[in-house]
């Protein structure tokens, strides 16, 4: 009878200790506003409306999914490397930036601030710092005191987020909380997608509105349509206001009717999500490269031969924006499981 009372009592108290842990992380529970206006430290530019500019984006993956990695989330069993690989890897993804001083703009995601999975290293600061002839902004996403899975090697503290580095000084800058989110106490330990909107003054009086985003994985795609519909009617509000739109990221989604090549990589054909046919509406463009992967499955470390791969980052402008020249950067996933995809695009003022 002692043990069983012994058990009853233990068992309580774990039951209790449970219900505790999740009421504090209700409480402590990140509720960004649907829109979070920042504030900027340099003098608005004026640029020219007919200006061709470079841009560059970039899942980094909290330099904590390299080649060498499968990720718990995807199938995989591990959660993060040793600290020596993380700053191996945050060396490797600085160096690579480095390459691309001189872009007019840089949309990176999954930029850690201060996570137990990237060793509390401040990875926002070490880029900013290396780009200190830019103007940086900062869209938190992932905001969680204490992630308990996997439960051998609990993720912890993370805040992480999307981060747009711009030679231009924009004249605002605001976070905007994509809708919906996964059901209570999920929810809890989950991101708050969003999007980031910088906005830069134009000589002929319209606005370049660049947009950094990174949309919903891991869901049943219900999710991304709520976002996919809420991110459609702002760029219509914004061109027919007569501005230009740009946007760029992790769609977690492929462009509709990708049809890759990928001559030496195996295209996932199965775990995809399209995008839907003219999105937002016709004569709105997508620029991807179809000859190499952006993103790889990480259920397993990365190998050439056998790693599953697809095409998820890319880039989305409205009908006066021309683009051209876009490539993805052959990294063989080696700083992160997402690669660069660089754009050159211009303004067309006659449209």
């Amino acid at each position: 009878m002692k043990i069983i009372r012994s058990l009853l009592y233990l068992l309580l108290i774990l039951v209790g200790a449970f219900l505790l842990f999740l009421l504090y992380a209700t409480i402590d529970d990140y509720r960004p506003d649907d829109v979070s206006i920042q504030s900027i430290e340099c003098e608005e530019d004026i640029i020219s409306d007919s200006l061709q500019i470079k841009l560059l984006i970039w899942n980094i993956g909290y330099a904590g999914l390299d080649a060498s990695m499968d990720f718990f989330y995807d199938g995989g069993e591990q959660m993060r490397p040793d600290k020596e690989g993380v700053k191996r890897n945050m060396e490797g993804i600085n160096s690579t930036l480095a390459s691309y001083k001189g872009f007019d703009f840089i949309m990176l995601q999954e930029v850690d601030q201060n996570s137990k999975r990237s060793y509390h290293i401040n990875e926002y600061q070490i880029i900013k710092d290396q780009f200190k002839d830019y103007n940086s902004s900062f869209g938190m996403n992932y905001d969680v005191g204490f992630v308990p899975i996997p439960l051998t090697e609990p993720m912890g503290g993370v805040k992480s987020g999307l981060m747009t580095l711009s030679l231009p000084c924009p004249g605002s800058v605001e976070r905007h909380s994509f809708p919906g989110n996964y059901s209570w106490p999920m929810k809890l330990f989950m991101l708050d997608r969003c999007f980031l909107v910088n906005r830069y003054q134009l000589s002929n009086q319209k606005e370049l509105v660049l947009i950094n985003t990174h949309n919903s994985a891991y869901d049943d795609g219900s999710l991304r349509a709520q976002q996919m519909s809420y991110l459609s009617d702002y760029l219509l509000s914004e061109y027919e206001k007569g501005n230009y739109v740009i946007v760029g990221g992790d769609w977690n989604q492929t462009p509709y009717g990708l049809e890759p090549e990928l001559p030496s990589h195996r295209f996932d054909t199965e775990d995809l999500i399209f995008i839907e046919k003219d999105y937002p509406a016709p004569g709105w463009n997508w620029a991807y490269d179809t000859s190499l992967p952006t993103n790889r499955r990480v259920v397993t470390p990365y190998d050439k031969s056998s790693s599953l791969t697809t095409v998820i980052d890319c880039f989305l402008a409205s009908p006066n924006v021309e683009l051209s020249e876009v490539k993805t950067i052959d990294l063989n996933f080696q700083y992160s499981d997402h690669q660069p995809v660089q754009l050159q695009a211009r303004l067309s003022i006659n449209h």
